[in-house]
């Protein structure tokens, strides 16, 4: 395919989808921890093995939580579907247990969205955008990516894509702020957590919305406890 017949060629639509998934996106995710300054802090990340462990958990809770509501998103968005995207957002919002994480999905999904509607042209970007304003949907991130590849028509495994990777890049680079790790060694947790995607994405895409879960306990104590901490660098 090529742009002439009305669809993104390949190398366009790489850099379209490696624009919006970079980590310096300005959204504000190099300010979350994920919870690892907690993990860290409660001696449960202690070394290379344990963060590596740490970051495939939140990896392979992303894919069957946010992941799935990313997918459904998507394909409202292509649809048009506003009252199903309000539907998703909600559900999505409702699985963040901790003040931290409804704080963190809705403070990068709002900005991310701001951000799309004035460099896309795409209506449905600032009609999520009233909404928003209006209080009628959070505005959740993986809501709020899934609208802006469906309006690129950027697949829904790219965006699945570059929502996993935004997850363990999260992680990997707080890491490197909070503990003695290098970039060599986070490099190579990241390549080796990627071979994952395809097998994430093909559970995830046959998914019902209702199979989307946050269930992670320990996830959840760690932000309980970081939310109490007197000192902190990380806002999760």
């Amino acid at each position: 395919m090529t742009p002439g017949d009305g669809a993104l060629g390949d190398a366009l639509r790489l850099i379209r989808a490696l624009q919006f998934g970079d980590s310096v996106f300005p959204v504000g995710g190099f300010s979350f921890s994920a919870g690892l300054e907690t993990a860290i802090a409660q001696h449960v990340v202690t070394d290379a093995e344990t963060l590596e462990a740490f970051t495939r958990t939140a990896v392979e809770q992303a894919a069957m939580g946010d992941g799935i509501g990313l997918i459904h998103a998507h394909r409202a968005a292509l649809a048009d579907d506003i009252g199903a995207l309000i539907h998703i957002d909600g559900l999505v919002h409702a699985r963040k247990l901790s003040s931290e994480t409804r704080l963190m999905t809705v403070r990068m999904g709002r900005k991310f969205n701001e951000i799309s509607a004035q460099i896309l042209d795409a209506p449905l970007l600032g009609r999520w955008h009233e909404h928003i304003a209006a209080g009628t949907t959070p505005g959740c991130y993986p809501v709020a990516l899934g609208i802006n590849f469906a309006a690129q028509r950027l697949s829904e495994c790219d965006a699945f894509a570059v929502h996993q990777y935004g997850v363990a890049v999260m992680i990997l680079g707080a890491a490197l702020r909070l503990m003695r790790v290098d970039h060599v060694e986070t490099q190579r947790m990241l390549y080796a957590l990627n071979a994952e995607a395809d097998a994430d994405y093909e559970t995830a895409a046959k998914a019902r919305l209702d199979d989307m879960s946050g269930f992670a306990p320990l996830t959840e104590i760690l932000a309980a406890a970081h939310v109490k901490a007197t000192v902190r660098l990380f806002m999760s």
